[in-house]
């Protein structure tokens, strides 16, 4: 029997595009979020004025679903509202549940629909990026 391989050369590419660094000098916005299901973890910096976040650093532990993830994360988030980024994540998480159509360009993560245990850790960058959103700036600056 042949089994469909977990990830796609898509995928891989997108998982590797990620910066090692994962850091934003002057970022006013920090936080940390860890999947439940996997134990991923993603550490995420933001630059926000005007409530939108104008820039984006993600230092990420995952497997190549969040990596990967993480990556259209990265190009998606910039110039995007917290309102965006909460309806962003309940689309994604329907479409992971195969209850809605695909988000933006997240179709390349469709092997992973079939794969449960893998859906926190594509989540897990949205996950991040709200709780750094929701973050004191006082305590981005006192990090930093």
């Amino acid at each position: 029997m042949i089994r469909e391989a977990p990830y796609t050369l898509d995928i891989l590419r997108l998982a590797a595009s990620l910066s090692v660094d994962g850091t934003l000098e002057g970022a006013t916005h920090r936080a940390e979020a860890r999947s439940t299901t996997c134990g991923s973890t993603i550490r995420t910096e933001l630059g926000v004025a005007d409530g939108r976040i104008a820039a984006i650093a993600q230092k990420v532990t995952a497997c190549a679903y969040g990596q990967a993830s993480a990556a259209l994360v990265q190009g998606w988030a910039p110039g995007r509202l917290r309102a965006e980024v909460i309806v962003m994540r309940a689309a994604l998480k329907a479409w992971l549940e195969s209850r809605g159509e695909v988000p933006g360009d997240f179709a390349v993560l469709a092997p992973v629909q079939g794969r449960a245990g893998r859906h926190g850790a594509v989540l897990l960058p949205f996950d991040a990026l709200l709780k750094a959103l929701e973050a004191d700036p006082a305590e981005a600056r006192a990090e930093g």
